[in-house]
């Protein structure tokens, strides 16, 4: 179930940060824990942390990719006829991974990578830790892109 369903709602929807409040609260006093007959604990921690997940527009924005690269952006994932070069085939793969995923919040971790790791060095001088200083920033990119690019799965 995505937490749009989760709190009675049509994914894609027009929802203010309102609509989501108030569904939530609705939820939250049928299927509280501290009610008297012991409400419904799964169901509230499921609406909870789908209330968590689209309490602002950016989160409802994140739901929607979400369940977009669950739906069916399998294009990124399918073989290209006439790819036979393994370089090729993981470039095609993965410029698919990125555009349709979120291009410009990976373009923009990439930058904050680049600078921190410029900056760290240009700070203090080449010093002989300053490949460690690129290879942290690049390991943060790597650990934190991922949310960035389209679903690789195969149904």
């Amino acid at each position: 179930m995505t937490p749009f369903d989760v709190l009675g709602f049509a994914a894609g929807s027009q929802l203010t940060d309102d609509d989501i409040r108030a569904a939530w609260r609705r939820i939250a006093a049928a299927t509280h824990p501290d009610r008297a007959d012991g409400g419904d604990p799964d169901a509230f921690a499921a609406a909870a942390a789908a209330y968590t997940a689209l309490r602002t527009a950016a989160g409802r924005r994140e739901a929607l990719a979400e369940i977009g690269d669950l739906a069916g952006n399998r294009e990124a994932s399918q073989p290209v006829p006439g790819l036979t070069e393994p370089r090729a085939w993981v470039t095609v793969w993965l410029t698919g991974r990125i555009r349709h995923g979120r291009p410009l919040r990976l373009a923009l971790r990439l930058m904050s990578a680049a600078t921190a790791a410029a900056l760290a060095v240009a700070s203090v001088g080449w010093q002989p830790s300053s490949p460690a200083v690129g290879t942290g920033a690049l390991t943060w990119l790597v650990l934190t892109a991922g949310r960035d690019l389209a679903s690789a799965r195969r149904d």
